[in-house]
């Protein structure tokens, strides 16, 4: 294992009804900040509710922690979250309708972080 600083990114499609593909993501992502590693969730299509205000609230699944923990674990360890502008306006939400920290983002800025990363990983 090595102890080099890696930029990892976390690809996610899947939403509630994906619960524990969901939380497995979030929870690896969460090692990978514990790790001191620099880590990119993005979510793109149905895995943008993920990130809307009180949704995750509702992702559980048993013998997981909670999406909003999860996520407020993330972002608070330093993680960056980014969701698809072109989704959320085709979904008719605003970015104030996210949660704290998240940034709506472009495809340009999307493809520098693949580029840029060590790994990517979809879900």
């Amino acid at each position: 294992m090595s102890d080099e600083k890696q930029k990892l990114v976390y690809i996610l499609n899947s939403a509630g009804e994906q619960a524990e593909r969901v939380l497995t993501a979030f929870a690896l992502a969460n090692i990978g900040v514990s790790m001191e590693h620099d880590v990119t969730v993005m979510v793109f299509g149905e895995a943008t509710r993920l990130v809307y205000k009180g949704y995750a609230g509702t992702v559980h699944s048993p013998e997981r922690l909670p999406l909003d923990k999860l996520i407020g674990d993330f972002l608070a360890g330093g993680g960056k979250i980014l969701v698809c502008l072109p989704c959320i306006k085709a979904r008719k939400v605003g970015t104030d309708q996210l949660i704290e920290g998240v940034e709506a983002t472009t495809g340009t800025v999307v493809n520098d972080h693949i580029l840029e990363a060590d790994k990517v990983i979809s879900f």
